[in-house]
Protein backbone atom coordinates (compact mmCIF):
# COMPACT_ATOMS: atom_id res chain seq x y z
CA UNK A 1 0.00 0.00 0.00
CA UNK A 2 1.15 3.52 -0.81
CA UNK A 3 0.82 6.73 1.18
CA UNK A 4 -2.56 7.67 -0.26
CA UNK A 5 -3.97 4.26 0.60
CA UNK A 6 -2.58 4.58 4.12
CA UNK A 7 -4.37 7.91 4.54
CA UNK A 8 -7.57 6.40 3.17
CA UNK A 9 -7.50 3.67 5.83
CA UNK A 10 -6.83 6.21 8.60
CA UNK A 11 -9.79 8.27 7.33
CA UNK A 12 -11.95 5.15 7.23
CA UNK A 13 -10.92 4.39 10.81
CA UNK A 14 -11.80 7.93 11.86
CA UNK A 15 -15.26 7.71 10.29
CA UNK A 16 -15.82 4.24 11.67
CA UNK A 17 -14.87 5.42 15.16
CA UNK A 18 -17.44 8.21 14.99
CA UNK A 19 -20.13 5.79 13.81
CA UNK A 20 -19.22 3.27 16.52
CA UNK A 21 -20.20 5.78 19.20
CA UNK A 22 -23.26 7.17 17.43
CA UNK A 23 -25.31 5.04 15.04
CA UNK A 24 -23.42 1.75 15.35
CA UNK A 25 -22.60 0.85 11.74
CA UNK A 26 -18.83 1.43 11.84
CA UNK A 27 -17.82 -1.55 9.70
CA UNK A 28 -19.86 -0.26 6.77
CA UNK A 29 -17.10 2.32 6.24
CA UNK A 30 -13.94 0.50 7.25
CA UNK A 31 -14.66 -3.02 5.95
CA UNK A 32 -15.45 -1.96 2.34
CA UNK A 33 -12.39 0.30 2.39
CA UNK A 34 -10.15 -2.68 3.17
CA UNK A 35 -11.84 -4.81 0.50
CA UNK A 36 -11.36 -2.00 -2.06
CA UNK A 37 -7.61 -2.11 -1.36
CA UNK A 38 -7.49 -5.79 -2.32
CA UNK A 39 -7.41 -7.36 1.15
CA UNK A 40 -9.21 -10.76 1.19
CA UNK A 41 -12.64 -10.64 2.91
CA UNK A 42 -11.90 -12.82 5.94
CA UNK A 43 -8.53 -11.13 6.49
CA UNK A 44 -10.20 -7.73 6.12
CA UNK A 45 -12.96 -8.67 8.54
CA UNK A 46 -10.60 -9.93 11.24
CA UNK A 47 -8.21 -6.99 10.79
CA UNK A 48 -11.13 -4.56 10.85
CA UNK A 49 -12.39 -5.99 14.15
CA UNK A 50 -9.00 -5.53 15.82
CA UNK A 51 -8.34 -2.13 14.24
CA UNK A 52 -11.60 -0.65 15.53
CA UNK A 53 -10.99 -1.73 19.14
CA UNK A 54 -9.37 1.60 20.11
CA UNK A 55 -12.40 3.44 18.72
CA UNK A 56 -14.80 1.44 20.87
CA UNK A 57 -12.51 1.94 23.87
CA UNK A 58 -12.27 5.72 23.45
CA UNK A 59 -16.01 5.89 22.75
CA UNK A 60 -16.79 4.01 25.96
CA UNK A 61 -14.48 6.35 27.85
CA UNK A 62 -16.29 9.32 26.35
CA UNK A 63 -19.61 7.87 27.52
CA UNK A 64 -18.37 7.22 31.09
CA UNK A 65 -20.91 9.71 32.51
CA UNK A 66 -23.84 7.86 30.90
CA UNK A 67 -22.47 4.48 31.94
CA UNK A 68 -22.60 5.58 35.58
CA UNK A 69 -26.40 5.78 35.20
CA UNK A 70 -26.60 2.01 34.64
CA UNK A 71 -26.38 -0.35 37.61
CA UNK A 72 -23.16 -2.34 37.79
CA UNK A 73 -24.91 -5.77 37.67
CA UNK A 74 -26.74 -4.75 34.48
CA UNK A 75 -23.57 -3.45 32.87
CA UNK A 76 -21.69 -6.63 33.76
CA UNK A 77 -24.55 -8.79 32.44
CA UNK A 78 -24.63 -6.96 29.09
CA UNK A 79 -20.85 -7.07 28.69
CA UNK A 80 -20.52 -10.76 29.58
CA UNK A 81 -23.46 -11.76 27.38
CA UNK A 82 -22.00 -10.01 24.33
CA UNK A 83 -18.50 -11.28 25.02
CA UNK A 84 -19.65 -14.90 25.28
CA UNK A 85 -21.73 -14.54 22.12
CA UNK A 86 -18.75 -13.08 20.27
CA UNK A 87 -16.75 -16.25 20.92
CA UNK A 88 -19.27 -18.22 18.89
CA UNK A 89 -19.30 -15.58 16.16
CA UNK A 90 -15.51 -15.55 15.81
CA UNK A 91 -15.44 -19.33 15.55
CA UNK A 92 -18.14 -19.21 12.86
CA UNK A 93 -16.14 -16.65 10.85
CA UNK A 94 -13.14 -18.94 10.73
CA UNK A 95 -15.06 -22.19 10.24
CA UNK A 96 -17.82 -21.35 7.73
CA UNK A 97 -17.72 -20.09 4.12
CA UNK A 98 -17.50 -16.25 4.10
CA UNK A 99 -20.93 -15.69 2.53
CA UNK A 100 -23.09 -17.90 4.74
CA UNK A 101 -23.91 -15.56 7.60
CA UNK A 102 -23.35 -12.36 5.63
CA UNK A 103 -26.22 -13.31 3.31
CA UNK A 104 -28.69 -12.90 6.18
CA UNK A 105 -27.08 -9.73 7.56
CA UNK A 106 -28.97 -7.13 5.44
CA UNK A 107 -32.33 -8.59 6.44
CA UNK A 108 -31.34 -8.74 10.09
CA UNK A 109 -30.30 -5.09 9.95
CA UNK A 110 -33.56 -4.05 8.27
CA UNK A 111 -35.56 -5.91 10.92
CA UNK A 112 -33.68 -4.27 13.77
CA UNK A 113 -34.05 -0.84 12.14
CA UNK A 114 -37.80 -1.42 12.23
CA UNK A 115 -37.58 -2.32 15.92
CA UNK A 116 -35.52 0.77 16.74
CA UNK A 117 -38.01 2.96 14.89
CA UNK A 118 -41.14 1.62 16.57
CA UNK A 119 -39.60 0.85 19.99
CA UNK A 120 -41.34 3.77 21.80
CA UNK A 121 -44.77 2.62 20.54
CA UNK A 122 -44.04 -1.03 21.39
CA UNK A 123 -42.98 -0.10 24.92
CA UNK A 124 -46.11 2.00 25.49
CA UNK A 125 -48.32 -0.79 24.11
CA UNK A 126 -46.72 -3.42 26.36
CA UNK A 127 -47.23 -1.24 29.42
CA UNK A 128 -50.83 -0.43 28.48
CA UNK A 129 -51.73 -4.14 28.64
CA UNK A 130 -51.17 -4.19 32.39
CA UNK A 131 -53.67 -2.77 34.85
CA UNK A 132 -51.03 -1.97 37.43
CA UNK A 133 -48.12 0.39 36.76
CA UNK A 134 -45.02 -1.58 35.89
CA UNK A 135 -41.70 -1.07 37.63
CA UNK A 136 -38.89 0.44 35.60
CA UNK A 137 -36.91 -2.32 33.90
CA UNK A 138 -33.26 -1.92 34.85
CA UNK A 139 -32.10 -5.56 34.81
CA UNK A 140 -31.65 -8.04 31.98
CA UNK A 141 -34.55 -10.43 31.41
CA UNK A 142 -33.95 -13.89 29.90
CA UNK A 143 -35.35 -12.69 26.55
CA UNK A 144 -33.12 -9.60 26.50
CA UNK A 145 -30.12 -11.72 27.46
CA UNK A 146 -30.85 -14.21 24.66
CA UNK A 147 -31.09 -11.57 21.95
CA UNK A 148 -28.07 -9.69 23.29
CA UNK A 149 -26.11 -12.94 23.03
CA UNK A 150 -27.27 -13.39 19.42
CA UNK A 151 -26.13 -9.87 18.68
CA UNK A 152 -22.76 -10.75 20.22
CA UNK A 153 -22.54 -13.75 17.89
CA UNK A 154 -23.29 -11.53 14.92
CA UNK A 155 -20.76 -8.95 16.11
CA UNK A 156 -18.04 -11.58 16.41
CA UNK A 157 -18.83 -12.98 12.98
CA UNK A 158 -19.32 -9.90 10.82
CA UNK A 159 -20.28 -6.88 12.91
CA UNK A 160 -21.72 -4.50 10.32
CA UNK A 161 -24.92 -3.20 11.88
CA UNK A 162 -24.32 -4.92 15.22
CA UNK A 163 -24.68 -1.56 16.94
CA UNK A 164 -28.12 -1.05 15.41
CA UNK A 165 -29.15 -4.50 16.59
CA UNK A 166 -27.86 -3.89 20.11
CA UNK A 167 -29.67 -0.55 20.28
CA UNK A 168 -32.89 -2.36 19.42
CA UNK A 169 -32.34 -5.16 21.96
CA UNK A 170 -31.38 -2.87 24.84
CA UNK A 171 -33.94 -0.22 23.91
CA UNK A 172 -36.75 -2.77 24.11
CA UNK A 173 -35.43 -4.70 27.08
CA UNK A 174 -34.41 -1.87 29.41
CA UNK A 175 -36.13 1.36 30.41
CA UNK A 176 -33.19 3.69 29.83
CA UNK A 177 -32.76 6.96 27.98
CA UNK A 178 -31.56 6.48 24.43
CA UNK A 179 -28.24 8.25 25.10
CA UNK A 180 -27.62 5.78 27.96
CA UNK A 181 -28.56 2.85 25.73
CA UNK A 182 -26.11 4.22 23.16
CA UNK A 183 -23.35 4.25 25.77
CA UNK A 184 -24.16 0.70 26.89
CA UNK A 185 -24.25 -0.41 23.25
CA UNK A 186 -20.77 1.03 22.67
CA UNK A 187 -19.37 -0.75 25.73
CA UNK A 188 -21.00 -4.06 24.82
CA UNK A 189 -19.55 -3.96 21.30
CA UNK A 190 -16.15 -3.19 22.80
CA UNK A 191 -16.45 -6.39 24.83
CA UNK A 192 -17.57 -8.42 21.82
CA UNK A 193 -14.79 -7.08 19.59
CA UNK A 194 -12.17 -7.59 22.28
CA UNK A 195 -13.01 -11.27 22.70
CA UNK A 196 -13.17 -11.82 18.93
CA UNK A 197 -9.86 -9.98 18.49
CA UNK A 198 -8.07 -12.26 20.95
CA UNK A 199 -9.24 -15.27 18.95
CA UNK A 200 -8.26 -13.67 15.63
CA UNK A 201 -4.76 -12.78 16.87
CA UNK A 202 -4.01 -16.44 17.55
CA UNK A 203 -5.89 -18.09 14.67
CA UNK A 204 -6.79 -15.76 11.79
CA UNK A 205 -4.69 -14.29 9.00
CA UNK A 206 -4.31 -10.55 9.60
CA UNK A 207 -3.02 -7.41 7.88
CA UNK A 208 -0.94 -5.63 10.56
CA UNK A 209 -0.62 -2.41 8.55
CA UNK A 210 -4.38 -2.07 8.17
CA UNK A 211 -4.89 -2.78 11.87
CA UNK A 212 -2.48 -0.02 12.95
CA UNK A 213 -3.89 2.55 10.53
CA UNK A 214 -7.50 1.80 11.48
CA UNK A 215 -6.57 2.05 15.15
CA UNK A 216 -5.00 5.48 14.66
CA UNK A 217 -8.14 6.83 13.04
CA UNK A 218 -10.71 5.06 15.20
CA UNK A 219 -9.30 6.14 18.57
CA UNK A 220 -9.97 9.80 17.71
CA UNK A 221 -13.26 9.05 15.97
CA UNK A 222 -14.65 7.04 18.86
CA UNK A 223 -14.09 9.83 21.37
CA UNK A 224 -15.49 12.50 19.06
CA UNK A 225 -18.49 10.30 18.30
CA UNK A 226 -19.32 9.87 21.99
CA UNK A 227 -19.67 13.64 22.37
CA UNK A 228 -21.81 13.87 19.23
CA UNK A 229 -24.04 11.01 20.40
CA UNK A 230 -24.51 12.61 23.82
CA UNK A 231 -25.79 15.85 22.35
CA UNK A 232 -28.14 14.43 19.74
CA UNK A 233 -31.85 14.57 20.75
CA UNK A 234 -33.34 11.10 21.25
CA UNK A 235 -35.73 11.49 18.33
CA UNK A 236 -32.99 12.59 15.93
CA UNK A 237 -30.64 9.87 17.15
CA UNK A 238 -33.35 7.27 16.57
CA UNK A 239 -33.93 8.56 13.02
CA UNK A 240 -30.19 8.53 12.27
CA UNK A 241 -29.87 4.97 13.55
CA UNK A 242 -32.73 3.81 11.31
CA UNK A 243 -31.39 5.68 8.26
CA UNK A 244 -27.87 4.37 8.85
CA UNK A 245 -29.13 0.82 9.26
CA UNK A 246 -31.25 0.93 6.11
CA UNK A 247 -28.34 2.40 4.15
CA UNK A 248 -26.05 -0.33 5.47
CA UNK A 249 -28.54 -3.05 4.48
CA UNK A 250 -29.01 -1.62 0.98
CA UNK A 251 -25.24 -1.42 0.42
CA UNK A 252 -24.83 -5.00 1.58
CA UNK A 253 -27.58 -6.21 -0.79
CA UNK A 254 -25.87 -4.70 -3.83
Amino acid sequence: MNGVEHLAIVAAGLGAGVLTSTVGVASLISFPALIALGIPPVVANASNTIGLLPGALSGSFGYRRELREVSRPTTIAVVLTCAIGAIGGAVLLLALPPGVFAAAAPWLILFTCLIVGVQPWISRWLRSRHDEPQATRTTMTPATTFFAALTGVYGGYFGAGAGVMMMAVLGLGLDLELRVVNALKTLSLLAANLVASVIFVFIADLNPTAIVLLAIGSVAGGYVGSHIGRRLPSGLLRVLIVVAGITAAVLMLR
